[in-house]
């Protein structure tokens, strides 16, 4: 496997462990950036983009992250709220009036970012054309009454979050997400990075390429270590609010490699971008790049503050929030305690570690699902080596 890039004196051991997820773990094209304190140490692809045609990844090769996409929607919501036009904590109401139906009068923003509305699901999927479409599935989450009492406990909002949040931003800036993220992020700070595909820039998009996922049917949950028990036996019961609130639209499972899909704004999901572009965002983030920051310091605090721990209703497994961004946990520990950012379906993550000044990103079209991936997870390990 040709691996191409360059990595600075001190990070080899990276360009070692990013090999070796093709060699020991069947990567399919994958890309991996490092930065520190505001410039590249590491900037890694390899593997091929298409493998039905054997198209190499090449430097400028963009792939989905899936919901890695999440943290580029939440910067998107701070920058707002820094700029005196959004405030967090106000009801979502004040913005979207229409969103008070049923229920939902006092949910204040925040509580969308950080998964506390009780809205991860729709009690009727939308049909996909008309999600694709934004203004249907934005109907549906107004007459949608929460699944639980609202800030009383937390669940992933996998698939919903980029539309709740989606429509506050586009309330209060009269942009969509995606317009914005080119306007205001992509374009000054170089970031390639997109949310809505332009056609002009389909050619360097890899092929998703899917792992067999596991026949959990096939296993007795007596053989499943005991805290992942409970995510096991809710993915098995088609009616559990795991499976719900990631159903809702019609199909449930979008074709993520439809140029359709692609083009379309799912600000929860379907961001497209260069490992590059999501590192660099983050490392904009922490602190300058290229003597631009993104968010001051006062309001990266806030978007970093944990709002949300324990364990997920959604996802039945421990885990932590903030404001749009996750936090790292025993079992998934991102960079070290002071880190936040965001994983993606199959593999992808995205981070940030301002006391050590790093920021990081991993993507992949080789999309694997399971809980316990171990590519990017090793090439993070490897990262927190060559600082130590």
């Amino acid at each position: 496997m040709t691996i191409d890039g360059t990595v600075e004196t001190g990070f080899e051991d990276v360009r070692k462990v990013f090999a070796a997820n093709f060699d020991e773990y069947g990567d399919v094209g994958a890309a991996v950036t490092v930065y520190r304190d505001g410039r590249p140490v590491v900037d890694l692809w390899g593997g091929v983009a298409d493998r039905d045609t054997g198209k190499p990844w090449a430097r400028d090769t963009m792939t989905l992250v899936y919901s890695a996409t999440k943290g580029v929607t939440a910067t998107i919501a701070h920058l707002l709220a820094q700029r005196g036009l959004l405030d967090l904590d106000a009801p979502v109401a004040r913005y979207w009036p229409e969103f008070a139906a049923a229920g939902k009068d006092a949910i204040p923003v925040r509580w969308l970012l950080s998964h506390r509305a009780g809205l991860p699901t729709l009690d009727e999927p939308v049909p996909l054309a008309q999600a694709l479409a934004w203004d249907p599935m934005v109907r549906a989450l107004e007459r949608q009454r929460p699944e639980w009492e609202p800030g009383t406990a937390h669940g992933y909002h996998g698939r919903t979050f980029g539309w709740l949040v989606g429509e506050v931003i586009r309330r209060v800036a009269g942009r969509g997400v995606g317009t914005i993220l080119a306007e205001d992020i992509a374009g000054p700070l170089d970031v390639d990075f997109h949310i809505g595909l332009p056609d002009s820039e389909r050619s360097r998009v890899a092929r998703l390429v899917f792992a067999p996922k596991p026949d959990l049917s096939a296993v007795s949950l007596d053989d499943i270590p005991e805290p992942m028990r409970d995510m096991v036996a809710a993915m098995l019961d088609p009616d559990s609010l795991t499976n719900r609130a990631f159903a809702v639209t019609d199909p449930a499972d979008p074709d993520f490699n439809s140029p359709e899909v692609r083009a379309a704004e799912i600000p929860s999901s379907n961001g497209i971008g260069t490992a590059r572009g999501l590192a660099r965002l983050y490392a904009a983030l922490i602190g300058p790049v290229d003597g631009t920051r993104l968010l001051t310091p006062e309001t990266l605090a806030d978007a970093v503050r944990e709002q949300a721990s324990g364990i997920d209703l959604v996802l039945r497994l421990p885990d932590r929030y903030a404001s749009g961004f996750m936090l790292p946990t025993e079992t998934f520990p991102l960079s070290g305690p002071n880190s936040f950012g965001h994983a993606g379906r199959g593999g992808s993550l995205a981070l940030a570690d301002p006391t050590r000044g790093l920021s990081f990103a991993y993507v992949t079209n080789h999309i694997v699902e399971g809980a316990l991936d171990p590519r990017a997870p090793a090439l993070v390990d490897a990262v927190n080596r060559a600082v130590a």
